[in-house]
């Protein structure tokens, strides 16, 4: 079944790292029952939830492997009943912190240097909203100075999407830009 499981997680285009907390929420789950899962009756799935709370599991944790079995069940073992027995646990939100412009500038002016590289990345992060990866994967064409706006390719879930592009953060990809070419 572990086969099965991750080749419907490919044919589904799940990425690597969410395969890989599936794979370890089932074998969570596999541990619990001390048995293979997909013999897992209502009263197991009632049974772990419970134990998933009173060992104060978090309420993401909880829910990334609620989502696992889901999938395992619904897709894999073709078991979408018991779908039904599985509940999702809610926290309330919490606002993040917001830093201050100061603390901003701190932060980037305390990139290692020498040179503009770490600031314009750290920069390009927090000025446009990019992911660190998103970061690193940017190339030149990717920057449309005219529209002011960054093609992100294949961000988050696969997603390509725009975002918009400050004059001063292009003056400082400009000046990198002069700085990294080599002579």
């Amino acid at each position: 079944m572990p086969c099965r499981a991750m080749e419907n997680m490919r044919i589904h285009g799940m990425g690597d790292k969410a395969q890989m907390a599936h794979i370890t929420a089932i074998k969570h789950f596999a541990g619990f029952l001390k048995r293979s899962p997909d013999t897992a009756t209502p009263d197991d799935l009632r049974g772990y939830q419970l134990h998933m709370t009173d060992t104060e599991v978090t309420p993401p944790t909880f829910n990334v492997r609620i989502m696992a079995l889901r999938f395992l069940f619904g897709t894999t073992c073709d078991r979408e009943d018991l779908k039904r027995y599985m509940q999702f646990r809610t926290q309330p939100r919490r606002l993040p912190t917001v830093l201050s412009i100061e603390e901003v500038s701190e932060i980037i002016a305390a990139a290692p240097g020498p040179g503009l590289k770490y600031r314009a990345a750290l920069s390009i992060s927090y000025g446009a909203g990019l992911r660190a990866s998103e970061v690193c994967s940017l190339k030149v064409s990717d920057i449309d100075s005219d529209r002011m706006l960054i093609h992100v390719d294949e961000g988050k879930g696969g997603k390509d999407r725009k975002v918009m592009l400050s004059p001063d953060l292009l003056d400082l990809l400009r000046d990198y830009w002069r700085e990294a070419q080599p002579v």
